[in-house]
This record gives C-alpha cells, sequence and structure tokens, in this order.
C-alpha cells in the first residue's frame, strides 16, 4: 500500500497508481492534521465572519454572503457550475494521477476537508472507479477547476465514470454503487477543498515527464544503432570530452551511447571509411540528447515540488491555541510552475526528434552513406523506407508546432477577477501529444538503424546493440520486400513506450 502524506509522493509511486492500480491509504500523521483543519473550518461556518469559499461566493462573487443553511449546497453547486470541460476524455492513467495527487494534497492538512470525503476519494481509486475528465476546458487559473469539479461530481453520484476495466460510462451513483460505495453529502468548503488545484495538469505533464525519461534511454539506443548503422565513430564519446563540459545529462547520454558500441565489428571499420569527422547528427547525440535530459529533470523537479505542495485557496493554518487558527486567501493554485515544466519538456522532446530525425535521414540517403538507397537491396524497383522517413520529417515538424509555449499566453477569466492565468493544461496536453508523436520518430530511426545493421552483414554490431536488435526482430522483420512500414513504426513505438526496448540492455543504458 502506498500511504499518502501529502509531502513525500515519488514519480515512481505515481506511476505505480495510475498504470498497476496499487491501493493508496492515509498516513497516521496525515489523518490528524485533515481532522484538526476541518475543526477550524466548522467552527468557521458557525459564525456570521464572511470566509472565502465557505460562507461566500467564488471568484468574481467573493462578496457575496451565503446563508447558512445553503452552505452544503453551495458546495454541490460549485460542483455542478464548474464541471463545463468539453473535448476527449482524459486517459484513465491521467484521471487516476489526478485523484491520487489532489487526495495527496488534501493529505497535508491545509484544505480544510472532512477526513471522511478524502477517504472516499481514495475509495474510488481502490475500487477502480474512474471518472470521465475533459481534456479541454482549464486555464490553469484557480487551478483546473473544470477537470477537478467533473471528476468530484463522481464522489457525490452525478457525472459519469467507467469502473475497472469495463470502458462503458455509468452515471456516477451507478459506478459507486457497482463497488459499493455511496454517494457523499457535502459539507461547507468540500467542494471548493477538492477542485482547487492543478492536479490534472500535473497528472498529464508528470506522465509526460516519465515518458520522456524513458524515451532519452531509448534516443541513446536509436542514436548507437545509427552510428552504428552508418560507420561512425565512437570518438566523439570519450569520457573526457563530456567531462570538459560537465553536464549530468550530456555525460549520461554519452556513457550510455559509448557502452552500447563497445565492442562493434562494424565500428571498428570507422577508421577505414575516410571520414575524419561525423556529421552532428551523430557526433553530438551526446550533447543534444544531454541537452533533453536537463530539461526533462527540471520539468521533474518543478512537477514533483508540486506533487507534494498545497495548492488551495483558501488555506487552513493552525496555530498555538483555537485563537490563533487561520483561514487565509492565497494564489497557490496558479499553475505557473506546471505550465513552464510542461513547456520546457515539449523542448527537450524536440530536440530529441530533430537529431533522431536527422539521422533517420543519413540512414536512407545514398548520397550521406554508403547504404543502399532507402535500405533496400533493389532500391528503384522497391521503395524500402522512403516514406518511412517522410513520416519522422512529418512528425518532427509538428512537434516543432506543439515547441511553442503555452505558458506565455494568458487570457483574463472569471470578469476579470483571474487577470492572468497559466494555460497548465494546454501546456501539459501538448506535452503528452509530443511525447507520443517523438515516441514516434525514435522508432522510425530504430527502423532504419536495425535495417542498416542487417545490410552491414557479415559485419557485426556490438554486443549490447545485437540485443536490443534480435528484440526488434522478434517483432518486426527485416525487411527484404515492400511491406507497409506503418504495423512496424507502431510496433516499435510499442516496445520504447512499455519499456520493453530495453528490457535486454537496462542496467546498461542510465
Amino acid at each position: 500500500m502506498i500511504l499518502l502524506n501529502g509531502s513525500s509522493l515519488t514519480l515512481d509511486e505515481l506511476l505505480a497508481i495510475a498504470d498497476a492500480y496499487h491501493v493508496v491509504g492515509l498516513s497516521p500523521d496525515a489523518a490528524a492534521r485533515v481532522d484538526a483543519s476541518r475543526a477550524v473550518v466548522d467552527r468557521q461556518a458557525l459564525g456570521d465572519v464572511p470566509v472565502y469559499g465557505i460562507n461566500t461566493g467564488f471568484g468574481a462573487l467573493a462578496e457575496t454572503a451565503i446563508p447558512r443553511e445553503a452552505l452544503g449546497a453551495l458546495q454541490v453547486n460549485l460542483l455542478r457550475s464548474h464541471a463545463a470541460g468539453v473535448g476527449d476524455a482524459l486517459p484513465v492513467r491521467a484521471v487516476r494521477a489526478s485523484m491520487a495527487l489532489r487526495a495527496n494534497v488534501l493529505a497535508k492538512g491545509f484544505s480544510g476537508i472532512r477526513r471522511s470525503t478524502l477517504e472516499h476519494l481514495l475509495e474510488l481509486l481502490n475500487h477502480r472507479v474512474h471518472p470521465r475528465v475533459p481534456s479541454r476546458g482549464s486555464v490553469g487559473a484557480s487551478g483546473d477547476l473544470a477537470p477537478l469539479a467533473h471528476l468530484s461530481l463522481v464522489l457525490i453520484g452525478e457525472g459519469q465514470a467507467s469502473v475497472a476495466d469495463d470502458a462503458t460510462l455509468r452515471s456516477g451513483r451507478d459506478a459507486l454503487a457497482s463497488v459499493g460505495l455511496s454517494p457523499v453529502t457535502l459539507g461547507p468548503k468540500e467542494g471548493l477543498a477538492l477542485i482547487n488545484g492543478t492536479q490534472p495538469s500535473t497528472a498529464v505533464a508528470a506522465l509526460a515527464v516519465a515518458g520522456a525519461e524513458q524515451l532519452a534511454r531509448a534516443a541513446d539506443v536509436a542514436a548507437a544503432l545509427s552510428i552504428d548503422g552508418l560507420r561512425g565513430s565512437v570518438h566523439p564519446f570519450d569520457p573526457r570530452i563530456h567531462a570538459a563540459r560537465p553536464y549530468a545529462g550530456q555525460i549520461a547520454s554519452a556513457a550510455n551511447i559509448r557502452g552500447l558500441l563497445t565492442d562493434s565489428a562494424i565500428n571498428k571499420s570507422h577508421e577505414h571509411c575516410g571520414r575524419v569527422q561525423d556529421a552532428y547528427s551523430l557526433r553530438c547525440a551526446a550533447q543534444v540528447h544531454g541537452a533533453a535530459r536537463e530539461a526533462f529533470t527540471f520539468a521533474r523537479t518543478l512537477l514533483m515540488t508540486e506533487a507534494n505542495a498545497a495548492t488551495d485557496n483558501p488555506m487552513v493554518f493552525l496555530g498555538e491555541s483555537e485563537d490563533e487558527d487561520e483561514i487565509v486567501s492565497g494564489g497557490n493554485f496558479h499553475g505557473a510552475p506546471v505550465a513552464i515544466a510542461a513547456d520546457v519538456t515539449v523542448l527537450g522532446l524536440a530536440q530529441l526528434a530533430t537529431i533522431s530525425e536527422r539521422r533517420s535521414d543519413r540512414l536512407v540517403n545514398p548520397a550521406l552513406s554508403d547504404l543502399p538507397a532507402f535500405l533496400t537491396a533493389n532500391s528503384g524497383l522497391q521503395s524500402g523506407y522512403m516514406m518511412a522517413q517522410v513520416t519522422a520529417a512529418a512528425l518532427t515538424s509538428e512537434i516543432k508546432t506543439l515547441a511553442h509555449p503555452a505558458s506565455v499566453d494568458t487570457i483574463p477569466t472569471s470578469a476579470n477577477r483571474e487577470d492572468h492565468v497559466s494555460m497548465s493544461m494546454g501546456a501539459a496536453l501538448k506535452a503528452a501529444q509530443a511525447l507520443d508523436l517523438a515516441t514516434r520518430v525514435i522508432a522510425v530511426e530504430i527502423l532504419c538503424a536495425c535495417q542498416a545493421i542487417d545490410l552491414l552483414a557479415p559485419l557485426t554490431t556490438a554486443p549490447r546493440l545485437a540485443r536490443v536488435h534480435a528484440d526488434v526482430r522478434q517483432v518486426v522483420p527485416a525487411l527484404t520486400v515492400d511491406r507497409p512500414p506503418a504495423p512496424d513504426i507502431d510496433a516499435i513505438a510499442a516496445l520504447i513506450a512499455n519499456g520493453s526496448l530495453l528490457n535486454s540492455i537496462a542496467a546498461e543504458v542510465k
């Protein structure tokens, strides 16, 4: 069981919840904090002093007083009115990550939610009740209000959800009943506690960063295969070169490529090919891949800080006595850190894709290598991988358009009360899309590079690369006559995305 305490959730744990359905609970210390902050809210709800979100309206309606008998209805109306999302639903793994992140924030004890409501949210996770959350509708201002409202409606028996592996959508009430749960009756501030935060955009961005880090390792493998297939030199990956420019990402990438090329008979033939220096797409692979790794590390740091941060408004602060307890309004819900992290992730993915596509071009272009045109022995009669490289070019171009930062945009909302917004969800969605495209760009390179290795026989590649080559050949046979490359690209992309591309060399590629 993964116990949430609001402070120590890791990316690996988030992935385990999102993908492996790990059971989630609340730590005892978190439970005590939640109870203590709720007591403050209960006292305030009984008083007449205006406190935002407890006995007032929301946003531009913050000065509107709400009578005591309507405080529960206020929270239900908040969820209903804010569920304005549109477009395709977020994937289940992103919804699960969002639920886990929101629960982790509530566990910090600044939200004023009842422990029973928080535990009900955890029960949804553990029973695999997955709300349908439209992907569009958040500007990352007071957090991801629309996505979290759609998610939270299921808690009160409204909205829509699927259950376990059945993708059929049910009403929130039916979904709860199917796993033996009842709808929650919200108390003061609880609707606001459920939706004030950046968790959906953080979830989407964090999953993209995890995928990007995995793709960076696959990109090193692809580069090593291409360098061998193009009979490039291993010398640019000399550790002394990279120690002199000590970026951790560059050093790691160079070590990966150097290790993968060790004992390659093909690589040893480089000294006879007449080239003094290789093209930048080969020679500078570690520098470019390393820069991407640095971007992903930066993004991970921001997102894991956000994952364990309080993003509520207002926030409950406990004093030494009841008289010193305070509920204070602020702006931790603003998604600027998430938006910047997601945008930087796309920039890193663009670096991996652009240099990979150039290596794919060198592999298929007879003017740039001594390989058969388009990697087929019967070029002319056959077109080989001509169009696979075109696909890589198309995807790379699309990634370049996605690299325009969403975080530099803002548009006033909520009657200009929210006059600067983050666009964190837009940035996160771009990161997820760019990851999918970049994975296929790298897949095209691996497809071409493995074919090049075959065409250089009887020269043999390095032992580690031979293991990768054999794993690829388990799902994609060598090209002898023309066939549609699309299924082959998708098959290799799947190997990259699920991590199995690196299974046989996991210990050697960091």
